[in-house]
């Protein structure tokens, strides 16, 4: 199957986080035609083993994508539509690599796409967790056809509930909403002052807040609030919630989607290959370090094999109604990912 059409077909079908399995289906379809062993595993991930031996590479892409279609089309050269850039253009690259170089005999090329990677669950990445002990990972994720992406902020959301006793608006009593407010505004200054001496945007604590309600019932006053903090390495999320635990005051807080930073080693030979192959097709490679969160925090520390995220696209597109991918740069990618899997 020619590159373009794997990708177009898979763009085509619409899969939001926990409604992927059309284009799981899809996948696995095509990756069997390709000459993989292909199925949907238990957590409904799209899955295709190519090749056979002792050592696997796994390439854990995502196959669902942020919420909200885009009528797929190409103009000027680009493909337009839900999932070109975050994440369907990596999982294409993936599959049509693999293709390329076809099974080895001593490695099986093992192409995961994941289901739940955008709703903070990570449902598919986890369970391939348990699945497999690869020798290396290739994570897929935006970072342009000639960058390595080496590490991602964790992260941690912050549910905030209040409820008072409602008084009227002469008593001078502070209303719920604005105790959310006072809460938020602490934990802004937390951040801003850990930020102080950090100028590099990824060694900095991102608070952003993403939710504030407030309602009355006549009788009871109440408030909500969701935060989103994107934690830097050399900060832990036991850390944060430690320090914002302190700003409650009578409120009820919650913490969910913890995901601790995390950053790769770059002396080894999966990034040693990566380098080599991006100047081989006329690049110069670079590292890049990510304010987002994605499956590498996940399975990094647990497999503790080399990693790095690799995929075509700007991740500045990610869950933009204007995401498009260049479909030169989607095929200087597969020459590229071909390359490194061919040496490893």
């Amino acid at each position: 199957m020619d590159p373009n059409d794997l990708l177009s077909g898979l763009v085509r079908i619409y899969s939001p986080s926990i409604q992927e399995r059309a284009a799981s289906e899809y996948l696995v379809a095509q990756m069997n035609a390709l000459g993989f062993r292909a199925f949907v595993d238990d957590a409904g991930n799209a899955v295709g083993i190519l090749g056979e031996g002792a050592r696997d590479i796994v390439l854990l892409g995502h196959i669902d994508t942020f919420h909200g279609y885009i009528e797929p089309r190409i103009e000027d050269g680009k493909l337009y539509g839900r999932g070109a850039v975050d994440a369907k253009g990596c999982l294409a690259t993936f599959v049509a690599a693999c293709a390329r170089v076809g099974a080895c005999e001593d490695v099986r090329f093992i192409v995961i796409g994941a289901v739940e990677e955008e709703c903070s669950t990570s449902k598919g990445a986890r369970y391939a967790l348990t699945q497999y002990a690869p020798a290396f990972c290739i994570i897929g994720e935006p970072s342009g056809w000639d960058r390595i992406t080496l590490g991602y902020k964790g992260r941690v959301l912050v549910d905030y509930e209040i409820a008072k006793s409602v008084t009227h608006t002469a008593s001078g009593a502070r209303a719920a909403v604005e105790d959310a407010v006072a809460f938020w505004n602490r934990v802004a200054t937390f951040a801003a002052e850990y930020n102080r001496d950090k100028p590099r945007v990824f060694d900095q604590l991102d608070a952003s807040l993403r939710a504030l309600n407030s309602d009355d019932d006549g009788f009871t006053d109440r408030a909500k609030m969701r935060v989103t903090l994107r934690v830097p390495t050399g900060l832990t999320i036991a850390a944060v919630e430690k320090e914002i635990a302190q700003y409650v005051d009578g409120a009820n807080v919650a913490f969910s989607s913890e995901e601790e930073p995390f950053r790769a080693e770059k002396n080894n030979a999966l990034v040693r290959a990566f380098l080599n192959a991006i100047r081989d097709v006329g690049g110069k490679p670079a590292f890049t370090l990510k304010t987002g969160t994605a499956d590498m925090n996940i399975v990094g520390p647990a497999w503790g094999c080399p990693i790095v995220a690799y995929g075509p696209g700007d991740s500045a597109l990610d869950h933009t109604p204007n995401e498009h991918l260049d479909l030169a740069e989607y095929e200087r990618a597969i020459g590229v990912l071909a390359k490194v899997l061919a040496v490893l």
